[in-house]
Formats: structure tokens, sequence, C-alpha cells
């Protein structure tokens, strides 16, 4: 039996058996899947889990697109967190981007790279430093088509949200 995790509830499917059963006026938090900030981080743990047990060979693509894992260290407490990203390739460096499925906040990882942009990536079995850094406005303006077509979800988490998704660049940092 399919089912749907709404709420933190989990719920039969609809009466097709497959979609969701109908909401009533949803809450603005029923986002990607229906999955709320705990359920998303768990999706993420277990991703990340993934792809670091298997060394890459799972979790490198998804939504038809690649995944890295970018690991950043907390701005309050210094610790070290991980997370797997959709990213893309410009002139040598690395392009992800800080939806958070259009929360109306940053997601936590933005936050700590603003704060210490010097944090690691992992892609496939390779990790390596790179510095991060927010594309200025023209940047931005330049790669967002891009990346709508990489990924057409982006334009609704952008749609969804006020505040405008920042653009991230990560640099490989000359060994």
């Amino acid at each position: 039996m399919l089912v749907w995790l709404i709420r933190g509830e989990v719920v039969p499917a609809g009466g097709d058996g497959v979609n969701p059963p109908a909401l009533i006026d949803p809450p603005r938090s029923y986002v990607w899947f229906g999955m709320k900030d705990r359920n998303l981080k768990l999706a993420s743990q277990f991703h990340r889990s993934l792809y670091q047990l298997t060394g890459g060979l799972l979790g490198t693509r998804l939504v038809n697109n690649d995944m890295l894992l970018l690991t950043t260290t907390g701005h309050r407490t210094g610790k070290r967190h991980t997370v797997p990203l959709l990213y893309l390739s410009d002139m040598g460096r690395y392009v992800v981007i800080a939806s958070y499925g259009g929360r109306p906040q940053n997601p936590a990882w933005y936050t700590n790279l603003v704060a210490n942009p010097e944090v690691e990536v992992q892609i496939g079995r390779r990790r390596f430093a790179v510095t991060a850094r927010t594309a200025d406005p023209d940047e931005r303006a330049a790669l967002w088509p891009l990346i709508v077509d990489a990924y057409k979800g982006y334009a609704e988490y952008q749609a969804r949200t006020d505040r405008e998704v920042p653009v991230v660049y990560l640099d490989p940092v000359e060994s």
C-alpha cells in the first residue's frame, strides 16, 4: 500500500491508491513530497549516509542532476555538517543553490558557509577543499536560466518565497 507523509503522519493514498488524499487548506510547509523540516532532514541524512557508505556509487544523481556532499562548519557550534546538494559546473567551479524548497529562511548550510566560506566537497570518492561565495546579482541573473533549465523546481521554490534564493560558487582551493 502506498502511503504519504503529511504533517508528520503516515496517511494512506487517496481513492486511486496512488495520489495523496485531498488536503483541505494545505499548510504552507507542505512542500516537496509533503516533507516538513524534520522529514526533509531525515531524507537528507539517509541520502548523505548512502553517498558516504558507497563512496559516491549511490546517491550521485537525483532528478537527472549530479549531486555532491557539502561539509560546512556550524557558525554557532563549530561542528561539521554535511548535506547532499544538486550542483552545476561553471568553468571549473561548482554552483549550488540555497533554495531550501522555497522556505522563507535560508538553509542552515548557507548560513554556515557565509560565516565560514572554507568548506569541503565530496564528488564521488573525491574530497577536496573549496572556498564558497555568493554569486553577485549579475552572476546570479546569468546563471538562473541555466539553473532552472537543470531543475525546473527551482523556479517554483523561488516563487514560494519572498527572499532571493542564493546561488553559491564553490571554487576549488589550489593544493
